[in-house]
């Protein structure tokens, strides 16, 4: 019988929602759509205008991936003035199969399931059994760990995106002690490693290093987005500023990348997603990330052997938000 399940990948910036038939072939994209998040209330307005635009058959099931901890069946969105509950969902969508779950959470699951076309190797390393892990740079920074109980691998959520930052030289001192400035005294990895982040790191080198910027490129970071400047510009080349804001964004990020590997002994491999990694797909290929996700000491050998894989895939959180959904149908049947 063919039935209907609703996915949701809900971040700070953007909300999407997507209508999947699951049948015999697994799951089929019946439609989709992208609403800014900050354009409305809560997460069961999104929902109602969503399936208010089409014809929408019944939905069976349903699981969101969020920004933000899941407790007690509930989230407040860690960059979204949102509170969700499972319970309020359950009634808008007339289904008692609804899960919340952490938006890192739902890529790990989607991350299992794609293609190998969707992946790019940063590391080939050696295939072996064991656990995996899953870092995504966005509005914000999230961490997922894939255990591995011995025949497959299940996503557990992290907050380890809000872990200390910690530095490896004399700039990072630096950019360490103007971010405590700004942030009155506690600097996560997020606020380094993230769209905020690189607008940071720019930030640092313009304000403390001196490091020179065009009056243009002023002028375009007060009136458009500032990571996707400093993105294209850095990995284009037109801006000196741009161009260090972006290799230091990426060697964080590795290095954050090699910690989150060495925490939950990831063996078996990490994925790296996130709608910035792709846009700075030649800065992440550039061999920056690799040199600081290695570079763990007596340790080092051991990172060396670890798979690493950039997620080419766009929506794999809400596919694998799909998959959850499909999965709470299965387990009822």
């Amino acid at each position: 019988m063919t039935t209907h399940v609703l996915a949701g990948d809900i971040g700070g910036t953007n909300s999407r929602l997507a209508l999947y038939q699951t049948g015999a072939d697994g799951l089929t994209l019946v439609r989709g759509a992208t609403f800014p998040s900050r354009d409305h209330a809560g997460l069961e307005e999104v929902i109602a205008r969503f399936l208010a635009e089409a014809s929408a058959p019944p939905v069976a099931a349903a699981a969101f991936g969020v920004a933000g901890p899941v407790v007690d069946d509930a989230v407040v969105a860690t960059n979204l003035p949102w509170h969700i509950r499972s319970a309020a969902l359950r009634a808008r969508l007339g289904t008692p199969l609804v899960r919340l779950l952490n938006d890192l959470e739902a890529t790990a699951h989607g991350a299992l399931a794609l293609a190998p076309e969707k992946l790019l190797a940063l590391n080939a390393g050696v295939a072996r059994p064991g656990n995996r892990a899953v870092i995504a740079a966005g509005t914000g920074l999230g961490q997922a760990l894939l255990f591995w109980d011995g025949a497959r691998h299940v996503p557990v959520a992290t907050e380890g995106g809000h872990a200390d930052f910690a530095p490896r030289d004399e700039v990072e001192h630096d950019l360490l002690r103007w971010l405590e400035r700004k942030y009155d005294g506690h600097v996560s990895y997020e606020r380094a490693v993230s769209g905020h982040g690189l607008a940071n790191i720019f930030a640092f080198l313009d304000e403390h290093c001196r490091m020179p910027v065009a009056d243009e490129t002023r002028r375009r970071l007060q009136h458009e987005d500032p990571a996707a400047v400093i993105g294209e510009l850095g990995v284009a080349g037109a801006c000196g500023t741009a161009v260090a804001a972006v290799e230091r964004f990426v060697s964080i990020y590795g290095a954050q990348a090699g910690n989150l590997a060495l925490t939950v002994m990831a063996t078996s491999g990490v994925y790296v997603g996130g709608g910035i990694v792709n846009k700075l797909l030649s800065a992440m290929t550039g061999g920056a990330f690799m040199r600081a996700f290695v570079a763990k000491g007596r340790y080092e050998r051991l990172v060396r052997e670890i798979p690493v894989w950039i997620i080419r895939e766009p929506n794999a959180g809400l596919y694998g938000a799909a998959h959850v959904a499909a999965a709470l149908l299965h387990a009822r049947a």
